[in-house]
């Protein structure tokens, strides 16, 4: 214009571009899976015969009338032929990574032993996290500051425009680390619905009070892709972030968790290591844990111990 006046936004002068992240809200979906997403040779679990090989749909006929039906295998080559309204009772194989699970046999009873065992299991999981949540309940946790402008600079630079659940849930967890309990909160979301990005700002608000973030994942590879991402969204401020993994050498793991100990770290991500005996923390104030079911019943147990008076996402 006449008087050559050029105005920039923040973004434009940091080379920022503030982007809109389209995202449809979740939708209630059907308890029972869609048999399009299964792929001919991948495993799957009927709720009755256990554990068996999926080899596509064929139709059968059934007392003269054709029917569609799940072919699967089990063990000693038995097949066995599920209808479409009984695919309630079949499920994919969800296993630990690397697993491989054995085909079961019909008849046999290896699946009910399962079974019972398991119910157990869960019992005593239950049992241990009752005692847990009360105890969590009358201990006094960590009750963080409210927000700084430290922190209402580090969000404002996140590129995209947060969606309306990720502004509800970051409210949620800010109400829950500034409350005099330890917190307790599930954040769930499919892929790309920007769930690390809230897990960031929640650890972000924890170190700026000092206490150590610890943030566990199940594979080396998430913890480095975790790594990267905290450190470029937290490289304009003195937050010291570390990484423990098989990825690190030994002489790096030790000097890692010495640093632990000594509370010269703010940010460490780490696999399962951060549970070995040897590691410490100087003070813990917020556990992130990404994907638990992926980790085992010792690797739980530790976990266990670590949440009494910690806040837990």
């Amino acid at each position: 214009n006449a008087e050559k006046i050029v105005v920039l936004t923040a973004h434009e002068l940091f080379n920022r571009r503030r982007m809109r992240a389209h995202h449809q809200r979740f939708r209630r979906r059907n308890l029972t899976f869609d048999r399009s997403s299964l792929k001919v040779g991948e495993m799957v679990v009927h709720a009755e015969y256990g554990i068996g090989r999926y080899e596509g749909l064929r139709t059968v006929k059934v007392q003269q009338q054709p029917r569609e039906c799940l072919r699967i295998r089990y063990a000693d080559d038995v097949i066995l032929y599920i209808k479409i309204d009984q695919f309630n009772l079949v499920e994919k194989y969800s296993g630990t990574e690397g697993s491989k699970p054995t085909l079961s046999k019909i008849g046999g009873r290896e699946w009910l032993k399962a079974k019972s065992k398991t119910r157990k299991v869960l019992k005593d999981i239950a049992d241990e996290l009752i005692k847990l949540y009360a105890k969590r309940k009358i201990v006094r946790g960590n009750s963080f500051s409210k927000d700084t402008l430290w922190q209402g600079e580090m969000e404002s630079s996140f590129e995209f425009i947060e969606t309306e659940d990720q502004i509800e849930a970051i409210r949620e967890i800010k109400d829950d680390l500034q409350a005099p309990h330890p917190m307790d909160r599930l954040l769930c979301g499919d892929v790309g619905f920007g769930k690390t990005e809230v897990a960031i700002r929640a650890g972000f608000k924890v170190v700026q009070d000092s206490p150590l973030v610890a943030i566990l994942v199940p594979t080396t590879i998430l913890a480095q892709q975790h790594y990267e991402t905290f450190r470029e969204r937290l490289a304009a401020f003195p937050v010291k972030i570390a990484v423990l993994s098989r990825f690190r050498t030994k002489s790096e793991q030790k000097e890692t968790v010495l640093e632990l100990k000594e509370g010269n770290v703010d940010v460490v991500i780490g696999t399962q290591r951060l549970l070995s005996k040897d590691v410490g923390f100087k003070r813990l104030g917020l556990l992130i844990i990404d994907e638990e079911h992926r980790f085992g019943v010792r690797n739980k147990e530790r976990l266990k111990q670590m949440k009494t008076n910690v806040d837990v996402l």
